[in-house]
């Protein structure tokens, strides 16, 4: 999948011009890549148009103007963008109530090793999850996760007719989420 360019980045002053047309066509796009597995966790599928939004947005809060400064931007979130044959996404843990936000991130720990994408009865793709963000005794809520599908597991989840989900199987959370045929077509077409 394409990266972002530094290109594409827009300066600040035209970006507040285009950003409500740009997050409306972000939220629309993302209806179709969200997928809720139980009642805490939130996987964001990303693509080019999601990264590049992230990048705007971090651009415009940080009001960040310095052209190395945001060629390290686009560098990093990059790292989000899925390379040929994998799907890529945000791990979100959402936790609403401050007072349990430590204590339910740390009865998580190992989740790291605990989510797989399912394809059918033949294919269970483990998550592979960017290095530092779960340590023995911390975890963040905010993980990057991709899934490198192998060509047949690619085929077989581009077949609609073979079931795909998402299963997280922590002793601590246990969950699945079958991914609708919506969320399929739009991954589909960029694995």
């Amino acid at each position: 999948m394409q990266k972002v360019t530094l290109d594409e980045i827009v300066g600040l002053e035209r970006y507040e011009r285009i950003r409500s047309e740009f997050r409306q066509h972000i939220v629309a796009l993302k209806k179709n890549r969200r997928v809720t597995v139980g009642d805490r966790i939130t996987f964001v599928f990303e693509n080019h148009d999601t990264v590049l939004f992230q990048i705007q947005e971090m651009v415009r809060a940080e009001r960040i103007i310095d052209l190395d400064k945001i060629r390290f931007e686009v560098d990093t979130f990059n790292e989000l963008i899925p390379a040929e044959g994998e799907l890529s996404a945000t791990m979100l843990i959402e936790i609403t109530q401050p007072e349990q936000i430590r204590p339910e991130l740390v009865r998580l720990i190992g989740i790291d090793q605990a989510v797989a994408l399912h394809i059918g009865d033949r294919y269970r793709v483990p998550a592979v999850f960017e290095p530092g963000r779960s340590k023995a005794d911390n975890l963040s809520a905010v993980q990057y996760v991709r899934f490198p599908l192998s060509p047949e597991a690619r085929t077989a989840f581009q077949d609609e007719r073979q079931e795909a989900l998402i299963v997280i199987e922590h002793p601590n959370y246990r969950a699945r989420t079958v991914l609708s045929a919506a969320v399929r077509h739009s991954l589909a077409a960029e694995v």
